[in-house]
């Protein structure tokens, strides 16, 4: 079982892209993954994009890898948790729900 941190654009789309991010969240869950899910964090009080990423930087650094949602390239956020996910040395893959074990590729 793997810590999995799922990344993705959210500012601009419908729902903020929440139920792309529930899906893999149920998808990796039933593989068997703990998962982190931003989608499910509270709103921070300033309700800006940086309180977002201030829950969200310290979650991602609990997990073992993050699998990034399609559109990440065009997420300023999703680009800075691959980043530094990357730096840390996490396993960073694309998630693909038909892509069988894991939801993910390289």
């Amino acid at each position: 079982m793997k810590r999995i941190y799922i990344a993705g654009p959210m500012t601009g789309l419908p729902e903020f892209n929440y139920p792309a991010f529930h899906r893999a969240a149920a998808t990796l869950r039933a593989q068997g993954h703990h998962v982190e899910n931003p989608a499910e964090n509270p709103a921070p009080a300033c309700g800006s994009w940086a309180g977002y990423m201030r829950l969200a930087l310290p979650q991602l650094c609990t997990c073992d890898a993050v699998h990034r949602l399609p559109g990440w390239k065009q997420s300023r956020g999703a680009r800075l948790e691959s980043f530094v996910a990357r730096v840390l040395g996490l396993e960073v893959q694309d998630f693909d729900a038909g892509a069988g074990e894991g939801g993910a590729h390289a």
